[in-house]
């Protein structure tokens, strides 16, 4: 085998095919490997317009296998190893090809398509550099052509729209020739190693021996086998003394960060984690010789190491004030703040400023985060500037000053008060950051009452409630009704406010609350310990008019909980945040789907008028056709840009896959909700029920409410449902039911073993709505389903039963099709369910 470090455009060039092998899976590179190696060309293309030394940045390897070659053909080569990558950097050329395009550069697109993407002057599938596998091939080739159904629903399709909206986002006008940058960081300085097998290698024998390796060892592995080497009088002594200890009290985890952090805090804020030893060796290599010098580099680390144990477990910290805001910031979760918090520590030791000024700027800290998550602003971007930090902090003024001041900067993002008040008052705040997030501010906002009986957080179990219940009875219409503005219905003003902040509470009483009208949720709020809770239920009602009250006192407690950025005011020339995620949900939707403007405007926190009219007047918006009227019509007021030879709206989508009835009015199925939108931009839309049923015996009185309410609201499908239950535990599987008033019910699979379980269920019946759910959303993530094609059988199977119409382009969601189904075709879902388990059953023999 040979092995040479090349560019990408060095790699494809050329009269050549790169194949994909069958045996090889098909893509599953999902948004956060897509967000890493964008953030990588981010960062080359700011050092390369800034004029720095860009150095390569390197990828992996590639491995390659000769292929037949005919006479005056493309000469073949099997991808043995790193299809993923190639076919990721394939598809980041075709949307810049068609980013260029769509921005006039037409010259520039056609160097693109023919310098990476096709060999020029061959036809069929010689025609194209990259042949993926057969499952991937047809979505793969769409994108390269530009065919209509481009970007679907598979890997594929939301590889390439993420690159799209990478690309529209992050033009930078204030940079000049910023998209030939990108251009040339995709090209130039994306480097690959590529290796090559030699004609008679046994091509499968390579690809096992390459994916069934060892573990290999971790970055500070290597950085302390090589600081050892260079101790040879005194490393036994060394470690035993200062290595171990830390070692053993950091864990492998931990000690692997803090040999990152550590040059990070000495100002290396570039370096990536994958990278340490590397970084580190290089800093270390002058000091070869110097054993006195290594050791003080150890000795120091180990001092490091403790300072950076009282982040990660802040009862250590011997400051109160320090350990109080430390803590708080442990239950916020994430990494992000290590960098600043470790280096306030540093200079707390070193008496360069005080428990309560480092304290104080953790403050800020804290503040900065939590509004960024309550106004939904992007985290793009967030580790660095938390890199950057340390390096960048003004040095002549109170720390606690410099870090808000640093924060406070034009491109950090620190939202002002009234984007703070904006967002409470109208964003999702239910799908904003992670679970434990959500529940410290609501907690947050508990303990700013000051209760002279404050409630344990640690033991107590809460969760988060919507007062108006996200499922409400017609009572709760009813009651919206009155408040509803002139053409809106009560659906659409309950999906308005059911998830903003004024609406949602902690309670360890969810089960009981459900959707019950009010007045029983007061009674069981009367008792609650939490002062919010009480303050909830002193009202006489619940809607538009107290959710909006109650949000405007929230802002108040924010705004003293989470002070602001200098200033504190948003600059009049910012755009507003809704606009950006607009813009990135209508890039996130796959081909053939549709939403309307009244989904969009819950997803940004805005109303369906001026999502109507920011769309009519930049109807350049990548996807603004695919917003429709709440009765999935292409609304009157939607005109192209002048000049514009695009086809109507409706040609489009019906080119894209979507279908019209003879009214003109796209099909239900195949519209995103607000939901969905969500979902696809990688936001934690947590559902009424757990997205991970754990094993359990059956619960006979969840199984009894479940028939109950599926004999109350669908007794003609009551004995279909039943039939393909029993058939469900006949084949090995067992139920789960949900614990909300509708008894939702999962069909469960461990296609595990005793030491390691593996959960899996294909569907979720909902007795009362009359919807069952097909959980693409959560098989995606696991095996075999994670390969697409398997998920598409599925879909396809289901689509055989009539009354069965899933969308394609809904293969990472949760299409539903109607409970009913069971009264006429139970048989014929028993046959799926039974493919199903099938399907399980080898995949779990392959991996035993």
């Amino acid at each position: 085998m040979r092995a040479q470090e090349i560019t990408f455009l060095k790699l494809v060039q050329g009269d050549k095919q790169f194949q994909v092998p069958l045996y090889q899976r098909t893509y599953s590179w999902g948004r956060e490997q897509l967000k890493r190696l964008w953030e990588d060309v981010g960062e080359l293309v700011e050092q390369h317009v800034a004029g720095e030394a860009t150095a390569p940045h390197f990828l992996g390897s590639v491995v390659l296998a000769p292929g037949q070659m005919q006479a005056g053909g493309v000469q073949r080569w099997l991808v043995v190893d790193g299809q993923q990558r190639l076919t990721t950097l394939m598809l980041a050329f075709t949307a810049l090809r068609d980013h260029l395009k769509e921005n006039g550069d037409s010259r520039a697109a056609d160097r693109v398509h023919r310098q990476v993407l096709v060999n020029e002057f061959h036809e069929g599938f010689d025609h194209y550099r990259l042949l993926p596998t057969q499952a991937d091939r047809e979505a793969y080739t769409a994108c390269v052509q530009s065919r209509a159904e481009a970007g679907g629903g598979d890997n594929i399709g939301a590889a390439y729209r993420f690159f799209r909206g990478a690309l529209a986002e992050g033009q930078d006008a204030d940079v000049q020739h910023w998209v030939e940058t990108v251009e040339t960081v995709l090209k130039d300085l994306l480097s690959i190693v590529e290796i090559t097998a030699e004609p008679g290698d046994n091509v499968y024998r390579i690809f096992e021996s390459i994916n069934n390796t060892g573990v290999g060892l971790s970055q500070s592995d290597l950085l302390r086998n090589y600081v050892f080497m260079l101790l040879p009088k005194r490393g036994e002594r060394v470690y035993q003394e200062l290595w171990l200890p830390m070692q053993q009290s950091l864990g492998p985890k931990h000690l692997e960060l803090l040999v990152w952090l550590d040059l990070v805090v000495r100002g290396h804020h570039k370096t990536k984690q994958s990278e340490i030893y590397r970084e580190q060796q290089k800093r270390l290599q002058p000091l070869a010789g110097d054993e006195d010098a290594l050791q003080r580099e150890v000795s120091q680390l180990a001092e490091r190491g403790r300072r950076f144990l009282r982040i990660v477990e802040p009862a250590r910290e011997p400051s109160v004030a320090l350990r109080t805001v430390l803590e708080r910031l442990a239950a916020w979760g994430g990494q992000t703040h290590y960098p600043l918090a470790l280096h306030l520590l540093d200079l707390v030791q070193t008496g360069s400023t005080t428990s309560e000024d480092a304290a104080e700027a953790l403050l800020y800290v804290e503040s900065y985060l939590v509004r960024r998550l309550i106004c939904q602003t992007p985290t793009t971007g967030l580790n660095r500037i938390f890199m950057e930090a340390p390096k960048e902090l003004e040095t002549d003024r109170p720390v606690a000053e410099a870090v808000r001041r640093f924060l406070s900067g034009r491109r950090r993002r620190w939202p002002s008060n009234e984007e703070l008040r904006a967002a409470i008052r109208s964003k999702p705040f239910y799908w904003s950051g992670r679970p434990p997030q959500r529940s410290y501010i609501l907690r947050r906002f508990e303990e700013s009452y000051r209760p002279t009986e404050p409630v344990d957080f640690e033991k107590a179990s809460l969760s988060v409630e919507h007062v108006l219940p996200q499922r409400p009875a017609q009572a709760w219409f009813d009651l919206l009704t009155d408040e509803t503005e002139e053409g809106q219905s009560p659906q659409e003003l309950h999906d308005l406010l059911v998830h903003t902040l004024g609406n949602l509470t902690l309670t360890g009483d969810n089960s009981k609350l459900s959707n019950h009208p009010f007045q029983r949720k007061q009674q069981i709020l009367e008792s609650s310990a939490l002062r919010m809770n009480l303050e909830i239920a002193s009202c006489d009602r619940w809607g538009k008019t107290e959710i909006m009250e109650r949000a405007h006192r929230l802002c108040e407690r924010a705004t003293e909980l989470w002070p602001g950025p200098i200033g504190g005011v948003k600059q009049a020339s910012e755009e507003w945040a809704g606009w950006a995620e607009l813009r990135a949900a209508l890039v996130a939707m796959p081909s053939g789907t549709w939403t309307t403007y009244g989904d969009v405007a819950e997803l940004i926190g805005s109303h369906p008028v001026p999502v109507g009219t920011y769309l009519g007047s930049n109807s350049t918006v990548i996807g603004a056709y695919r917003v429709l009227t709440s009765e999935g019509r292409i609304s009157a007021a939607f005109r192209w840009a002048e000049g514009s030879d695009r086809q109507p709206p409706q040609e489009l989508l019906k080119g894209e896959g979507v279908r019209f009835d003879p009214s003109s009015r796209a099909h239900r199925s195949q519209r995103l909700t607000a939901a969905e939108l969500a979902t696809l931009l990688g936001k934690d839309v947590s559902q009424l029920v757990s997205p991970d049923p754990l094993p359990d015996s059956e619960n006979p009185e969840g199984a009894e409410r479940f028939r109950a309410q599926l004999q109350e609201h669908y007794p003609e499908a009551s004995t279909g449902v039943q039939s393909a239950l029993d058939f469900w535990r006949a084949q090995g599987g067992y139920l789960n039911y949900g614990q909300h008033e509708e008894t939702s019910c999962f069909p469960m699979l461990d296609a595990g073993t005793s030491q390691l379980p593996h959960l899996m269920w294909p569907v979720a019946i909902y007795p009362v709505s009359g919807t069952v759910e097909v959980v693409f959303q959560y098989l995606k993530d696991r095996s075999p389903f994670d390969d697409t094609e398997q998920r598409r059988e599925l879909l396809h199977r289901l689509n055989k039963i009539d009354g069965i119409d899933l969308p394609e382009a809904k293969l990472e969601l949760r299409p539903s099709f109607p409970v009913r189904v069971f009264a006429e075709h139970g048989g014929e879902i028993c046959e799926v369910l039974d493919w199903f388990v099938g399907v399980a059953a080898l995949d779990l023999a392959r991996r035993d």
